[in-house]
């Protein structure tokens, strides 16, 4: 297995993390981003890049973190338990859109790069990450395209690179405790290293520079789409299942705070504003219930 160059990943990274930035940017077309750079005592640091009350937007995080440590978390060796006691070094960008208008969807996107080490033994490293799309009032033109653009990035890698990564998204994106996906799923990987370091690298450079040829078509085709408080408290009641993923099964965000993060960066992810509602039933047959009859269930958009 090919070595791994750190120092190329982290330059990829920080370009991503600055062509997201100003693509995202220029749609919105009246805020920008502000920048925070912090550090972690126990080692490494971060950038996050925040742009709030836009003209599109109404939150978009987009963060770095390279951070490393002693021991790697629980949330990262739950599922790797041979693992547990390595010295650690982790390093990505995530980012999550909070748009204004409910007919343009959240959307989530992240790739990141592990190693773990320990005395006398062979490093172990792997790449991880993937998009995903969580829209209100969803279009069938729009979901079809997102997973369009999923599974073009993927063909050079294999003909089962999609259906294999498309159905992992669909299982990790789901809120086992409501039995509902978040959205209409993408593309989710993890744990990649078996076909060498430049291989493994060069796919997660194509998710991330997917995403905004995923995203950005659907933001432009959706933004001046017209609404009212109707789909402006939808909106906001279905923000509650991102907060519910987040904190209660996302691995990102539980490995965040158990290696001691800067907890305003791993919470940025979250909306600005969201409620909840007791029992609340959409009206069968409404543009609402549609959400959940046509969209959330798992199945083949292509």
């Amino acid at each position: 297995m090919s070595q791994p160059d750190t120092s190329a990943v982290k330059a990829y990274l920080l370009e991503l993390q600055n062509r997201i930035c100003a693509a995202l940017a220029a749609e919105d077309g009246q805020a920008d981003f502000v920048e925070e750079s912090w550090e972690r005592a126990e080692g490494g640091g971060g950038r996050s890049r925040v742009l709030t009350g836009g003209a599109v937007f109404e939150q978009a995080g987009v963060n770095f973190s390279h951070v490393s440590g002693a021991m790697l978390p629980a949330s990262a060796t739950a599922h790797r338990p041979e693992l547990a006691g390595r010295r650690f070094e982790a390093m990505g960008v995530s980012l999550v859109i909070h748009p204004n208008n409910p007919h343009v969807p959240t959307s989530h996107a992240n790739v990141r790069f592990f190693i773990a080490s320990k005395e006398d033994e062979a490093p172990v490293w792997w790449f991880g990450g993937g998009f995903d799309l969580t829209p209100f009032y969803p279009v069938k033109e729009d979901v079809v395209h997102w997973h369009r653009v999923a599974h073009e990035l993927c063909q050079p890698f294999g003909e089962d690179v999609y259906p294999r990564y498309k159905a992992w998204c669909d299982e990790y994106f789901y809120l086992k405790h409501r039995q509902e996906a978040r959205g209409v799923g993408g593309l989710f990987f993890d744990d990649l290293n078996e076909p060498g370091f430049e291989k493994s690298f060069a796919f997660m450079q194509a998710v991330g520079d997917g995403y905004l040829d995923a995203y950005l078509p659907i933001v432009q085709r959706r933004k001046s789409n017209p609404y009212g408080e109707r789909e402006r408290q939808f909106q906001l009641y279905r923000r509650g299942r991102y907060v519910e993923f987040n904190l209660v099964w996302d691995r990102g965000t539980l490995f965040g705070l158990q290696s001691g993060g800067r907890t305003e960066s791993i919470l940025m992810s979250m909306p600005p504003l969201v409620r909840w509602e007791y029992g609340y039933q959409p009206e069968p047959g409404s543009p609402e219930a549609l959400l959940y009859t046509d969209y959330l269930p798992a199945r083949d958009w292509l």
